[in-house]
């Protein structure tokens, strides 16, 4: 069984801080359970173009406004609590925080931790890192 409290992890290596997010990873690819976890702090006022074509991830906000545009339809969706949206088919988009939200994201396959945005937009497959 794994137990993790999110304030300890904030304070952690598992907390990967960016100009426009902060993601908390609770569940990475070394804790076996074939997807990780993470709660994730999109700041106001920004915008972060995305594109996940090596991961599935599925996003569910409990706190904030915002939207995600997908740039294949052009169509823009509403983020407020008690919205989900899931990246079934790798979509390019764009994800803006109108103010702080805190998103809870699943990511399929698992993360290892450290990855950021590329210049795609893209999380990279990386390998488990030595612990």
């Amino acid at each position: 069984m794994i137990i993790r409290k999110i304030d300890s992890i904030r304070e952690s290596d598992r907390t990967v801080d960016t100009p426009n997010w902060s993601s908390s990873r609770l569940l990475l690819k070394k804790d076996n359970m074939g997807f990780s976890f993470h709660e994730t702090l999109v700041r106001a006022g920004t915008e972060t173009k995305i594109w996940y074509k090596n991961h599935l991830e599925a996003v569910y906000c409990i706190e904030g406004i915002g939207e995600i545009e997908d740039l294949e339809t052009g169509l823009t969706h509403q983020i407020v609590p008690g919205v989900m949206y899931a990246l079934d088919k790798h979509e390019r988009h764009i994800l803006r925080g109108k103010t702080n939200m805190r998103m809870i994201c699943v990511f399929n396959p698992p993360c290892i931790g450290t990855e950021t945005h590329d210049k795609e937009g893209a999380y990279p497959l990386l390998e488990v890192e030595n612990s």
